[in-house]
């Protein structure tokens, strides 16, 4: 059985073969209603929009179905349900679950439980493997990833889409850069690592530093929700954004990416610049996720 748990379950031939079977999908290469006998149980149990509706048009192209939980008030979690056991129940229920949890280490659990495949579509601080592949295969469109220079600005600390994101490009010998405001860098349990991969790894406090010599620019937002309290999100909210002004100079085919949503630190002006490729990023959950899914219910 398959489990999409974590990017460092995956070696680089792994991620390449799902990036080029997404390219394949992409391109229309596919049978329509390959998974017409197939069932999927997307089970979200923390907000999503993008993911969550990627995952479900996926499984619409594909030609298979779903069912769906969007909060935890509409589960059985308010009743005091264990994740176990709802993972237990979900596995009679669909041929594939896709699971979204505020918890770190959700995913991991449901799949201990789980009688079939489980991906991991965010959980919590920890990992966001779909986003991490559909991140590459937009970064591959443009230029090979191999040796590029990459920068990480934002919420470095809670951001599982930056954790995952880092650790496949230490398979590609990037260079990369962290950009965090005080408070929220790369864990240091992650930068260490990351240099045991053999990765070199430059930190920043300010993008100006660095934003001429990156060939992608990967921002994220402050997550207000990761935090214990209103207090310390408010000392670091707003402390960066990304202008036109900022992009004089910088280099000609930089790419600037964010998993969205944004909350201020991409101004809406950028939107027009050569460089934003955010929302041709979200575009591309289709054709990877459909990829994923077609690959753990073959």
């Amino acid at each position: 059985m398959y489990h999409i748990i974590s990017i460092r379950d995956f070696e680089r031939r792994d991620l390449d073969y799902l990036l080029d079977r997404a390219q394949e999908f992409d391109a229309g290469k596919y049978q329509p209603r390959m998974l017409e006998d197939k069932l999927a149980a997307l089970l979200f149990v923390e907000p999503s929009t993008r993911t969550r509706m990627s995952f479900a048009t996926a499984m619409a192209r594909l030609g298979g179905m779903w069912i769906s939980v969007d909060s935890v008030e509409a589960s059985s979690i308010v009743k005091g349900e264990t994740l176990a056991d709802t993972i237990r129940v979900l596995s009679g229920y669909a041929d594939a679950i896709v699971l979204r949890h505020p918890k770190e280490g959700a995913a991991r659990l449901a799949s201990e439980f789980a009688t079939v495949p489980v991906i991991n579509a965010g959980d919590g601080a920890g990992q966001h493997p779909s986003q991490t592949l559909l991140d590459l295969y937009t970064i591959r469109q443009a230029m090979p990833v191999d040796g590029i220079s990459v920068g990480l600005l934002g919420d470095l600390r809670y951001g599982r889409t930056a954790h995952s994101l880092a650790l496949a490009l230490s398979l590609y010998g990037v260079t990369l850069h962290t950009i965090a405001p005080e408070g929220l860098e790369m864990p240091e349990s992650i930068i260490f690592e990351l240099r045991e991969r053999g990765m070199e790894v430059v930190e920043h406090k300010d993008v100006q530093e660095v934003l001429q010599e990156l060939d992608v620019l990967y921002v994220t937002r402050i997550q207000r929700e990761r935090f214990p309290d209103s207090a310390s999100y408010y000392n670091v909210a707003s402390s960066y954004r990304i202008t036109p002004d900022l992009l004089t100079d910088v280099r000609e085919h930089l790419m600037i990416l964010h998993p969205l949503p944004r909350a201020g630190e991409i101004d809406p002006a950028v939107d027009r610049t050569p460089y934003a490729r955010y929302f041709e990023q979200a575009r591309n959950g289709v054709p990877v996720r459909m990829a994923l899914l077609r690959e753990v219910m073959r």
